[in-house]
């Protein structure tokens, strides 16, 4: 049964005077189908003017998305049709815009960030920085409808640059430190094409642990590491694998992480992995997860955002808060 399109991952240009109206009668045979539909408005950000009723801004790809989802609900039972509204005044195009001010998310969003601050020196900062973590997920999620964006995205920004910034400090109190050392934060990270579980898994230790606001790009074979990167994961560079680690490994043990016994563990099935060595009973399910990963991915950012997924589920799992 084809299913309607994925939702955009990135908010589209809208022109705000070009709406979509949407008109729609559920499937009511096919609960599935019904949920399927309702989540996949819900993913495209459309906002409900009345029962079966929804707008969003006009844009090529949402009358793409639309296409399909029309399709998807007439060959479940249902209708739906799809109109493009233009003309109006000043006044009602606002009056729609309001409909979209994700504001109060982004201010919630901001309260459990700040929050943080009344952990640090208290809570285990690898366990602040899991938080982050998810609340910078959390943030990309309303940016990604935030068709209009206003003052409030731009607060939730800083507010996360800052509380990843105070908690970087103190996880890594060398790489912070006032004195001549090697700089880790707000780099340009390197590795070669193709990628598979050791150079996945560093790119999520990296952007994790390491340096949130990374930059990473992927090499061909035989090109240079520009200048000021850093390397990871391939002969010649600044983190590379030796006769007993990977790299991941490798860069536990140069940063000071390979007590971090979550990352331990995780550090043993990327070697299984990439070099086989002592098995370890997880690493068939984190291989067929990755294998999955590569096959739907149309990027290298798009698998390593999904095999971040799996890096992350990993962690939670293994993670033992520290007992005081």
């Amino acid at each position: 049964m084809k299913q309607p399109c994925p939702a955009e991952k990135k908010p589209a240009h809208a022109t705000p005077e070009n709406w979509l109206l949407v008109v729609a009668s559920l499937p009511t045979e096919d609960p599935a189908a019904r949920m399927l539909i309702l989540r996949t408005l819900e993913a495209l950000g459309v906002a409900m003017l009345r029962e079966g009723v929804y707008i969003l801004p006009d844009s090529d790809d949402k009358r793409l998305a639309m296409a399909h989802l029309v399709e998807y609900v007439a060959k479940n039972d249902g209708s739906a049709h799809v109109f493009r509204t233009t003309g109006l005044n000043s006044a009602q195009n606002q009056a729609l815009r309001a409909l979209f001010d994700r504001s109060a998310r982004y201010e919630e969003l901001i309260k459990v960030i700040e929050s943080l601050r009344l952990a640090y020196g208290i809570s285990d900062p690898s366990a602040l920085s899991r938080v982050l973590h998810k609340q910078r997920r959390e943030y990309e999620a309303i940016a990604a409808l935030d068709f209009f964006p206003n003052t409030a995205r731009a607060k939730a920004e800083t507010a996360l640059a800052e509380a990843q910034a105070g908690v970087a400090t103190l996880l890594y109190p060398v790489a912070n430190a006032p004195r001549p050392v090697e700089r880790l934060l707000r780099r340009t990270w390197a590795t070669r094409r193709p990628l598979w579980a050791d150079r996945l898994a560093c790119g999520w230790l990296i952007r994790r642990f390491i340096d949130p606001e990374a930059t990473l790009i992927w090499l061909d074979k035989g090109e240079p590491c520009p200048p000021g990167a850093l390397g990871f994961a391939f002969a010649g560079a600044r983190f590379a694998n030796n006769d007993s680690r990977v790299t991941f490994e490798e860069m536990l043990m140069q940063l000071d992480l390979a007590r971090n016994q979550a990352l331990a563990r995780i550090g043993a099935i990327v070697h299984f992995l990439e070099v086989q060595g002592a098995p370890v009973p997880e690493a068939a399910g984190v291989q067929t997860l990755l294998q999955g990963a590569a096959r739907r991915a149309t990027s290298e950012d798009e698998l390593l955002r999904e095999a971040e997924k799996t890096f992350d589920l990993l962690y939670d799992a293994y993670y033992e808060p520290t007992q005081h």
